[in-house]
């Protein structure tokens, strides 16, 4: 059951359009840092902030610390769960 509410967790954080197109985006360019994506989401830092939050506490994200900036990247192993979520939601029934 516990990893059922994880999954439900990383899809929740995921089913915002802010949220999912962070997560596009890191997918394209990893290691993006956070004041880029204000000016990408037309939206402001805090808010940028607030889902960047949502999605490292869901697990979706990870950080690294370059200087005084915070990179993001997709964690591999979220995406990892999440491709096993889609295949067994697309597998046909036995």
């Amino acid at each position: 059951m516990d990893e059922v509410i994880d999954q439900a967790g990383v899809l929740k954080a995921l089913g915002h359009p802010t949220r999912l197109g962070i997560a596009l985006r890191l997918a394209r360019e990893p290691e993006t840092c956070a004041c880029d994506f204000a000016e990408v989401f037309g939206i402001r830092q805090p808010t940028v902030s607030a889902h960047l939050r949502v999605l490292r506490e869901a697990g979706v994200v990870r950080t690294r610390r370059n200087g005084t900036q915070i990179c993001y990247s997709l964690d591999p192993a979220a995406l990892a769960a999440l491709a096993a979520l889609a295949a067994t939601l697309l597998a046909p029934a036995a």
